[in-house]
């Protein structure tokens, strides 16, 4: 989802609960503050906790070695602060809830694999690769 698409998500949601009360252009500006403000205090090494969704958080990495992978030659990466999202518990609950039907088709690797019915292999019974 990109920031148009949330904006007209966001859009339509109001215009379905109370009317049409804010225009996208509005809605855009509103969306865009909020993520400024997100980054503003990322910048101030502050946290953002927006309970039921989840905590933003600047984790410290250390000092490390690294390499060049065209020479492979060792590299000191310094010690930086990186933006970090922590989802909340609620969160997490409703994705597992959702993702639990996708994965429904996803086969268990506890169990033997089965094999495809004729014409349902990775070809997709085209013809192709016999």
């Amino acid at each position: 989802m990109t920031k148009a698409d949330l904006v007209e998500q966001v859009t339509a949601a109001m215009a379905k609960t109370s009317g049409p009360l804010i225009s996208k252009k509005d809605c855009a500006r509103v969306v865009d503050l909020f993520l400024d403000s997100i980054k503003q205090a990322l910048r101030e090494q502050r946290n953002i906790e927006v309970r039921g969704f989840g905590t933003f958080k600047i984790r410290h990495r250390k000092t490390r070695m690294a390499r060049n992978p065209r020479t492979g030659e060792p590299v000191e990466v310094a010690a930086r602060p990186v933006p970090v999202f922590k989802p909340s518990k609620e969160l997490r609950t409703l994705v597992a809830e959702e993702g639990g039907a996708s994965q429904a088709s996803v086969p268990n690797p506890a169990s033997p694999p089965s094999s495809p019915a004729p014409g349902t292999g990775p070809m997709g019974g085209h013809g192709f690769g016999g």
